[in-house]
């Protein structure tokens, strides 16, 4: 029994210490919590104790601890600027920094852009002046010259003037400045001697389909938003089609006799200059094959119809009459015996170093 009433005793002690420290545990919490609510103010009556926050699980002991903030989504607008979906309520409130800035944004950017429209007088006194004075350096170029222009400037000034809408009056420009230019060519020509036609007429041809390879790479963008989109045509042939009527199809008459005259006589104009305007007549306007199509077949293939076997003989009467022609000129034939020409004279001389070395 003494036993028993001990073991009463002892639960009963341990059962109270243990509602103390549940009281103590709760008292701490209800401080705890207290610590993170707004303060009271006076005149104000607190809210029930049903709408405070919820208590902590079982197993939780201390403070609680605050709540994240829930975050707002931002959701980009059209200028780049990202706005929370409260922004309207924010502005309501008080808070009207990102609707704000939102607009000061958005102006700028209306403002920049409208500051950046390229006008038809901007497009004349600004734009058009410096590819002016960039196709003139490029036409009137000489093959290896240095030519001090910004590739790159050009090349922007003509994207921005496509992007403006500018892009039929920048191509009637070109045209109108390139046939101007061949005009004078044209002129220049006609006023040369008949000894210094050919090599002129090379010269002007040469120089142009030279400047041609900078002048269509530089509008790019003009012949593929404009030329092969409105008028499905193509920068480079229209270019080289100026040359043909303004220069080719004025002198072809003229040109020609010569041409076939400097053949009968040869070496009276270089190879390399005779090759250079029968390929380049060839490209302006293959049908003038048939003003000379043995000269041109000496140059280009496939001209003549096919070799035939009845036909051999006289093959060989054009080589032989070639190689008289070139004897008539002071070409000699050299040896035609197993030995190469001096091949003997060489071997002579060494022998002759030789045996004197042996004498030595």
């Amino acid at each position: 029994m003494e036993e028993e009433s001990m073991e009463e005793e002892e639960g009963g002690s341990s059962s109270s210490y243990e509602a103390m420290m549940d009281d103590q545990n709760h008292n701490n919490w209800e401080a705890g919590v207290d610590g993170y609510r707004q303060p009271h103010v006076p005149g104000h009556a607190r809210p029930p104790r049903g709408d405070r926050d919820p208590p902590l699980p079982a197993d939780r002991k201390g403070p609680r601890e605050p709540l994240p903030e829930e975050e707002v989504p931002m959701v980009p607008d059209a200028n780049g600027l990202q706005k929370g979906c409260d922004s309207a309520g924010a502005a309501g409130k008080g808070g009207a920094g990102p609707v704000a800035a939102a607009t000061i944004n958005i102006n700028t950017s209306t403002s920049k852009f409208l500051m950046n429209v390229i006008t038809i007088e901007d497009y004349k006194s600004t734009y058009w002046p410096k590819l002016d004075s960039a196709i003139d350096q490029l036409l009137t170029q000489s093959p290896g010259d240095y030519i001090p222009i910004s590739y790159e400037q050009i090349y922007s000034c003509v994207y921005k003037c496509v992007c403006q809408q500018h892009s039929e009056q920048m191509y009637s420009d070109l045209i109108k400045k390139i046939t101007n230019h061949l005009a004078r060519v044209s002129k220049e020509l006609q006023a040369s001697p008949p000894d210094l036609y050919i090599e002129r007429f090379n010269i002007a041809l040469g120089q142009y389909m030279g400047a041609l390879q900078s002048i269509v790479p530089l509008f790019i963008y003009m012949n593929k938003f404009y030329i092969e989109t409105k008028l499905n045509r193509d920068l480079k042939d229209d270019l080289i089609k100026l040359f043909t009527e303004h220069v080719a199809e004025k002198h072809i008459y003229s040109l020609m006799p010569l041409l076939l005259e400097a053949q009968s006589t040869p070496f009276q104009i270089t190879p390399s200059t005779m090759a250079n305007i029968v390929k380049g007549l060839y490209t302006l306007r293959p049908e003038w094959v048939q003003m000379a199509p043995a000269l041109f077949s000496k140059f280009i293939p496939n001209i003549l119809p096919p070799a035939v076997e009845s036909e051999l003989q006289e093959y060989a009467a054009q080589d032989q009459k070639l190689q008289r022609e070139l004897m008539q000129n002071g070409f000699a034939r050299g040896d035609q015996s197993r030995k190469r020409a001096g091949e003997e004279l060489t071997y002579n001389g060494s022998s002759a170093c030789a045996n004197s070395r042996g004498y030595r």
